[in-house]
């Protein structure tokens, strides 16, 4: 008898033990730090709202943040402006400049602190449904991290499109017109 309440608690304390444990969910953070190295140009990191919806392209891993969106946002930003090798092209949704304080309280005071966060970057306002189907395109064969934050403001999710520090958009166009032209670069 005794062996066999022995047996019985070798076996259930383990099993007790393991129903307790809540599951376990990646730290943002720490995602953001491993995933930086790994990114490049045309991948994406979007810093959503609480109801941004939850895609479903092979590339789309999303992360819940449970913090703040302007935390979430400066964290990406710093990790970014850190890296050797990336810069952000920062989108917003057009829609975020025409929803109301009356409609969405604290839409102000975030459209404020955004501003503030983001004033030295460049910005381009888009239409929500064309953001979600370029992230939905982009999930397809590059990958898009999605910080997925407690924000309660509607449309005011920032959409970064990663792209190369070392490498700015004016050097790509002369490359490319002196590609078109069969001129090589001189040596």
């Amino acid at each position: 008898m005794r062996r066999l309440l022995l047996c019985l608690f070798l076996i259930a304390g383990p099993i007790a033990g393991f129903s307790q444990s809540a599951p376990t969910h990646p730290d943002w953070r720490t995602v953001l730090e491993d995933e930086i190295p790994l990114l490049g140009h045309r991948n994406w990191i979007l810093i959503v709202d609480s109801a941004y919806p939850l895609q479903s392209s092979p590339g789309v891993e999303t992360v819940e943040t449970d913090a703040p969106q302007v935390e979430v946002l400066r964290q990406v930003l710093g990790a970014i402006d850190r890296s050797i090798h990336l810069r952000p092209d920062i989108f917003l949704d057009k829609e975020l400049a025409f929803v109301a304080e009356e409609d969405a309280s604290g839409v102000s005071a975030y459209r404020r602190e955004l501003q503030a966060i983001l004033g030295g970057y460049g910005i381009e306002s888009v239409p929500h449904e064309q953001m979600i189907g370029r992230v939905d395109e982009a999930g397809k064969t590059m990958h898009v991290l999605i910080l997925k934050s407690r924000m309660a403001v509607p449309y005011s999710s920032v959409f970064i499109r990663l792209n190369c520090r070392y490498w700015s958009d004016d050097a790509e166009k002369r490359m490319r017109s002196r590609m078109a032209k069969g001129e090589p670069a001189d040596h």
